[in-house]
């Protein structure tokens, strides 16, 4: 499985170089059944990886561009009275389908973005009094812009916690941008997973093993947001089962079938950043303080 795992990765890195870390991050969050959130300025190629993602694990996709006039409707779909057989009738909305690319998510009023806070807890939807269930595997992959530019509404912290992880894409390395100049971000890709891959990879990540030394170390992490001076809030416990979700993800990505400490190091920041929050507020800081969270608990570790 493991070999699986790295052609899917060398597959989509055909179309988006140069950032192979961002990329094995976006495939262990699906694994996880999680959700995806790309914040980043446009033009990074967040819409290109979620289209090329969907394309090579051989999922059905959709995209909706959030506008600040998108409807809730417009999402998850509608009745409508059809005259020749005298009842309304439902028109599924682009949230039916495995892959939803949400793209600029914060252009959308409030109002428009909880329309998703169903489907992305629950995968289904909920419409005149009709509950309906989303395919499987349901992912959402949404992008955004930083808060900072003109026309955004900010996420609210109930519908930032729906998404498992948060990514930044920055900027190519010097090498990966000369490729796109010379080539631009035309490679064909090819479906490189059997079917049922997907359902078996998930099933492994659901059965990886966390043994209790390893447990103890992630409930000191845990801890340590809360009871620190340093965060005004910490990771809740939905907070915590994402971190070990998507640390079993990662372990399963590597070829094993237990997790180890550094499979939570490498996924904290993703999944913690924007569940806590420094106590002075600022996004800066603290995303400096949850990359010094894992060094704080190992220095304390050793000096137990």
């Amino acid at each position: 499985m493991k070999d699986v795992f790295a052609r899917v990765v060398d597959e989509i890195g055909k179309v988006f170089v140069g950032n192979r870390q961002q990329v094995e991050l976006a495939v262990a969050c699906l694994l996880a059944e999680g959700h995806l959130l790309l914040e980043d300025l446009p033009g990074l190629g967040k819409t290109t990886l979620a289209r090329t993602l969907a394309k090579v694990l051989r999922l059905d996709h959709d995209r909706v561009q959030f506008t600040a006039d998108l409807l809730p409707g417009d999402i998850l779909g509608m009745s409508v009275f059809n005259r020749q057989q005298e009842a309304f009738v439902f028109h599924p909305g682009p949230v039916f389908t495995q892959v939803l690319l949400a793209d600029e998510v914060n252009r959308a009023t409030p109002r428009t973005q909880s329309a998703l806070l169903e489907a992305m807890s629950e995968s289904q939807v909920t419409l005149d009094g009709v509950t309906r269930p989303l395919p499987t595997p349901f992912f959402v992959i949404a992008t955004q812009n930083p808060a900072n530019q003109s026309g955004t509404y900010p996420l609210p912290e109930s519908q930032l916690d729906r998404f498992l992880m948060k990514l930044s894409l920055g900027y190519p390395d010097p090498e990966a941008e000369r490729a796109l100049l010379q080539h631009g971000a035309e490679a064909q890709t090819e479906v490189v997973v059997p079917e049922g891959w997907l359902t078996e990879a998930q099933a492994a990540v659901e059965a990886c093993y966390m043994s209790d030394s390893v447990l103890d170390y992630l409930q000191r992490l845990i801890a340590y947001t809360r009871e620190s001076a340093d965060f005004r809030v910490g990771l809740s416990p939905r907070g915590g089962m994402a971190l070990a979700r998507a640390a079993r993800a990662v372990a399963v990505m590597a070829g094993r079938d237990h997790v180890i400490p550094e499979d939570i190091q490498r996924v904290l920041a993703p999944v913690a950043e924007h569940r806590v929050q420094a106590a002075t507020g600022a996004v800066a800081d603290t995303r400096t303080l949850v990359a010094a969270i894992a060094t704080h608990i190992d220095s304390v570790s050793h000096t137990a």
